[in-house]
């Protein structure tokens, strides 16, 4: 039986999996063209696979002679480019031995050369000698750093005017990040990425899309086919939601559900199942997670989360190349407004930053869970009020993400009540200057039946030289609660000036109401 796979390239008799090569039907063009090009995506999106995929396909076909392999093993070498271009040399020869004929092999030892033309030479004397042109895809480039990586595209670079004789006719660079950020992780200025790179014969720069809804329901689809056990309409349409398309998690989602939660055939696939898949992935935070989660810290990345997830204009010297990194990354999503990728890694994020705080947080989630079932949200409140004004002076100078610390206090406390038995979802983005909260919690009827209690909150910051959000604030929620279809609400405002009163003296409760008329109550900290 087939598999969802969370691990590493998929195989086609092992698991469910999305055609590789409608997924970049480009590259078959710029093959052709005895182009050079690059293709970058965040890890896990299927670049390997669908690189194999094609490389075999076009060799298969009898014109080319296409190779994938990676240089990742060439990170441990650093500046020492000769042993980088060792070991790229070394990869070349073991896929070439499994994945190529005898007669498209490189030549049994690579040719002597100096030690900073070791990669150029053995490729020239390959491409001379093999029946068909050479098409070469260097997957995980970025993995080689410094001298190496500068080594190894300047002699691409060198050697491009040779081919289709003389030099490999086609060369893919594929990683994490375009061309344009090569030139930081080869040795040059990070903080000026648009000029002069040191690989600048590439025709383009293709990125790998997430899968679209289509895909995923393809993909689920497979699993259906092959075990009878079908997905809910609305589950799927939920599926995407969560994950926005990206492949690890689309795979990742599906995986806990069949074989964490153990539903097995007949049983259909609803909303709930995945729910829980979503709460279960957050919380064990695989590799994929954690390789998210390590770089919250990286400056490039915090200048750009922080205001983002505050609702902050995004601006400075730095902004176009950074946004670009964490979207090279992953983190965000293409196109504008800039916005976190999808609401697993939203959650992921902001758990991460205020786990520390969630561990002080003492409040027995059962006090405000009232006799019928439903959440006691007014009682909530005040509890993180009382512990905003005993510890929010503390709080909001250690933490690391300061510009949205009081936001990260409050969802902690929210999160630490509500998990276990209910959700908080979050919506943020540039220049909305909020962050609109929707906790729902589960509890049942007098007939028996679960239903769902839905309450809206929206946090806003009192910015210095600003006005009061008070107004702006109520007029946006009502605009929040009109897309819930609620009829109340809750905003808190958190004063950032640098004049307000200490965090005990401005910590208060008020009423009042949006310009719809619905009830709001007003939290000020």
């Amino acid at each position: 039986m087939k598999r969802f796979n969370t691990a590493g390239p998929c195989i086609e008799e092992m698991h469910y999996m999305v055609p590789p090569e409608p997924r970049l039907p480009e590259a078959r063009t710029l093959v052709e063209q005895n182009a050079y090009f690059v293709l970058h995506a965040p890890r896990q999106t299927g670049k390997t696979t669908t690189l194999r995929a094609l490389a075999r396909r076009l060799t298969a076909e009898g014109r080319f002679c296409a190779l994938h392999f990676s240089c990742e093993e060439g990170e441990v070498a650093q500046d020492d480019f000769a042993e980088a271009q060792r070991s790229v040399l070394t990869s070349i020869r073991q896929m070439a031995t499994v994945y190529l004929p005898p007669e498209l092999r490189p030549p049994a030892r690579w040719p002597e050369a100096p030690e900073s033309k070791l990669l150029s030479v053995g490729l020239e004397q390959w491409a001379r000698y093999c029946p068909r042109p050479l098409v070469l895809f260097f997957d995980e480039i970025d993995a080689l750093r410094g001298e190496s990586l500068r080594s190894v595209l300047r002699q691409l670079r060198a050697g491009f005017p040779q081919r289709p004789a003389g030099f490999p006719a086609s060369v893919a660079l594929c990683g994490l990040r375009d061309v344009r950020d090569y030139k930081a992780a080869s040795g040059g200025d990070p903080t000026r990425l648009g000029t002069s790179s040191p690989f600048n014969v590439k025709l383009e720069s293709l990125r790998l899309g997430d899968f679209s809804a289509a895909d995923l329901r393809a993909l689920y689809a497979q699993h259906t086919a092959e075990t009878g056990q079908a997905f809910a309409e609305d589950a799927l349409a939920r599926a995407f939601e969560l994950t926005g398309g990206q492949p690890w998690l689309v795979n990742a989602l599906a995986r806990e559900v069949v074989e964490k939660l153990g539903v097995v055939p007949p049983v259909t696939i609803t909303i709930d199942h995945l729910e829980e898949a979503k709460e279960r992935l957050i919380l064990a935070r695989q590799t994929h997670l954690d390789s998210l989660v390590a770089r919250l810290h990286e400056p490039r990345v915090k200048r750009i989360l922080e205001p983002l997830l505050a609702g902050a204009v995004l601006a400075g010297d730095a902004y176009d190349d950074d946004l670009q990194f964490v979207r090279d990354l992953g983190l965000v999503a293409q196109g504008a407004p800039a916005r976190v990728a999808n609401p697993i890694y939203r959650e992921v994020i902001v758990r991460v930053l205020a786990s520390g705080i969630e561990q002080q947080i003492t409040a027995e989630p059962r006090r405000f869970v009232l006799p019928d079932g439903r959440l006691d949200l007014r009682l909530l409140l005040e509890e993180f009020a009382a512990f905003w004004k005993e510890h929010g002076e503390v709080l909001d100078s250690g933490i690391g993400y300061h510009e949205v610390a009081p936001q990260l206090v409050l969802m902690a406390f929210l999160q630490r009540v509500v998990n276990g038995g209910g959700f908080v979802d979050r919506e943020y983005g540039v220049g909305r200057g909020r962050i609109d909260l929707c906790v729902r919690w589960p509890y049942r009827l007098p007939d028996g039946s679960r239903t769902w209690q839905r309450e809206a909150l929206e946090l806003k910051a009192w910015a210095p030289k600003k006005p009061d959000p008070l107004e702006r604030g109520l007029a946006q929620l009502d605009e929040y609660l009109d897309g819930l279809g609620l009829n109340h609400g809750v905003l808190a405002i958190f004063d950032r000036r640098p004049d307000a009163a200490e965090i005990p003296d401005r910590t208060s409760f008020a009423e009042a109401r949006t310009p719809k008329g619905r009830p709001v109550t007003v939290l000020r900290g």
